[in-house]
């Protein structure tokens, strides 16, 4: 097995690092504690060229590897989960459907704009009561006179409401020509009429990313805005879910990697007894712990990562991932506060926002549970 990173990945970990250390985490407290989406960072990273990483030059893209994006993501996620979730959500559930499934119009006419960072786009799949049962979704479509009639809701989506939003690709329930019930995505444009998309405020993680609400009312848009064909709903969904796994593997290995960093730095520095408390055993130990898990996460993720780009089945591997990354960040975040003491339950210490946006981890894009059950079937097959 290849361990070593190319001479490309490792100029775009630094770079990505540099702009992350420069840019992000001068601002990333204030916009956090007021909940504020940054239109100015999100622009930053289209013009470094960190959306549409993956896609062809013809489209916008840079033409790099899934290795490489996710490099990407876990360096941002190292310093502040807001600004990682805006390029995960955007890159793998934004952009991906409508390149892996878009005709040839649909990519030309959509993606040149979502690589630039003009423009970001959203993924519409969990609703009210359909979250990990993606099935259970109420939102219906019926096409009538060359359109396609939307009503209905989703929650919790990220990217879909501030300015830069230009849309949602939308899962809706449509009726077969006998009468059965199938899953369809369709393209929704953000200037498209009863289509509404409302900012949720109050969240306890990820408070500088943009997560919303997308309502539909007689919603139209033109037949031609199908994705895919009728009834491959659920399996464009689940199949972007996969690729979206090792995105949300990468924000838990890089917020488990600031989360370290944090707390070797603070050990060297408190002094308790007259000396560091890194050198005491029960310190040096849990950080000894901490370091192995987030190698660990690093490997495994990685593996994925080159399972893909090696066009070999992945989705197994990078449901191992997603489970694995999310719950060492939970680990590593939690000792890492504990090593604080006191200090780390204030919000001066960036290490209690770390510990908040790690929650989440475990719950989007498939929940431990979930990420347990698709392993287990693999496994079990």
């Amino acid at each position: 097995m290849n361990f070593g990173l190319t001479e490309n990945q490792i100029l775009i970990r630094q770079t990505v690092r540099d702009f992350a250390e420069r840019e992000i985490k001068p601002v990333a407290q204030e916009l956090d504690e007021k909940g504020i989406f940054s239109e100015d960072l999100t622009k930053k990273m289209g013009e470094m060229g960190l959306f549409g990483m993956y896609l062809p030059e013809k489209y916008g893209g840079q033409g790099s590897d899934v290795l490489s994006y996710i490099i990407a993501v876990e360096e941002l996620a190292r310093v502040d989960s807001s600004q990682a979730a805006t390029l995960a959500a955007h890159n793998s559930l934004g952009i991906g459907p409508l390149y892996y499934y878009g005709t040839e119009e649909q990519k030309t006419k959509y993606l040149p704009k979502l690589c630039t960072g003009e423009a970001i786009w959203a993924f519409g799949l969990t609703e009210p009561n359909a979250g990990s049962d993606s099935r259970g979704s109420k939102t219906t479509a019926i096409l009538k006179n060359g359109e396609w009639l939307i009503n209905g809701s989703k929650i919790f989506i990220t990217n879909g409401a501030s300015k830069m939003s230009a849309g949602a690709t939308v899962q809706a329930v449509t009726l077969s020509p006998e009468g059965k019930k199938e899953f369809t995505t369709i393209i929704v444009d953000k200037a498209t009429q009863g289509f509404t998309q409302v900012a949720m405020h109050g969240k306890m993680m990820w408070r500088a990313s943009d997560t919303s609400e997308l309502y539909f009312d007689n919603c139209k848009v033109p037949e031609a805005n199908l994705l895919g064909k009728v009834g491959q709903g659920s399996k464009i969904m689940l199949s972007t879910l996969d690729n979206g796994r090792l995105s949300i593997g990468a924000m838990g290995l890089g917020l488990a990697q600031g989360a370290l960093e944090m707390a070797i730095q603070y050990a060297k520095e408190r002094k308790q007894f007259g000396r560091a408390i890194a050198e005491f055993q029960v310190i040096s130990f849990k950080i000894a712990d901490m370091a192995m898990k987030v190698e660990l996460a690093r490997n495994l993720l990685y593996k994925a990562c080159k399972l893909k780009d090696s066009g070999k089945p992945f989705g197994k591997v990078a449901a191992m991932a997603k489970l694995y990354c999310s719950e060492v960040a939970k680990e590593v975040a939690d000792e890492a506060v504990q090593i604080h003491g006191g200090y780390g339950l204030m919000k001066d210490y960036p290490i209690e926002r770390f510990y908040r946006d790690q929650r989440l981890l475990q719950i989007g894009e498939g929940t431990s549970e979930i990420q347990r059950l698709v392993i287990a079937r693999k496994v079990l097959a």
